[in-house]
């Protein structure tokens, strides 16, 4: 793999996480992550609005007039979408009712316009490509590691299947609460922190 390319790809997975290190998409970062199931359908609606709008606005960079990038952008990703919420309605229409606005809300989601914005717009369409994949999957990382953690602890299952009802844990009903969920999200940039900066420290 090329080298720009497999930075482009592995930055935002971890060194440079939208979430966890640019402090993006935080609203749907706390709202979705109650059931593990949910986390995983919003990751993955994320991850395909935003590599598919970053692809289409590279590719259409040059014939974009500067001063409606704004609007042209916000047409490419409303189409992806509503692309997306119609696929989940017609094979997933439990986990849609469940997500309500949030999917629809990926409009406004700060990555997506931010990655169009920040490198779409001047970079080719392959890396382009990449760039949105990579971070819609490390936005995904940080919401499937919180819904883990609550839908484990909070009731006691994954996927909607009993895990620790079987060695008599009591659920922790906190876990499952909105306030819990930016307490975890704290630890993880916590963790996250304290290991960059002991790998900065070894160089």
């Amino acid at each position: 793999m090329d080298k720009f390319l497999k930075e482009t790809f592995l930055n935002p997975i971890f060194k440079n996480n939208p979430v966890s290190v640019l402090v993006l998409g935080i609203c749907s970062s706390l709202a979705v992550t109650v059931e593990l199931k949910g986390a995983l359908v919003m990751a993955l609606s994320v991850t395909i609005v935003t590599g598919l709008s970053s692809l289409v606005c590279s590719l259409i960079r040059k014939t974009i007039p500067n001063r409606a990038r704004i609007i042209i952008q916000l047409v490419v990703v409303a189409l992806m979408v509503i692309v997306v919420d119609q696929v989940l309605k017609a094979y997933a229409y439990g986990i849609d009712k469940q997500l309500s606005v949030y999917i629809g809300l990926i409009i406004t989601n700060c990555i997506v316009m931010g990655r169009i914005e920040g490198f779409a717009l001047n970079n080719k369409p392959l890396p382009s490509l990449v760039d949105g994949i990579a971070n819609g999957l490390g936005y995904g990382l940080i919401l499937v590691t919180v819904a883990f953690v609550r839908e484990l602890l909070g009731s006691g299952t994954l996927l909607g299947y009993p895990v620790l009802s079987a060695i008599g844990y009591t659920n922790n009903g906190l876990v499952i609460l909105p306030p819990m969920a930016l307490i975890l999200l704290g630890c993880i940039i916590w963790a996250q922190n304290a290991i960059m900066a002991k790998q900065e420290t070894k160089k």
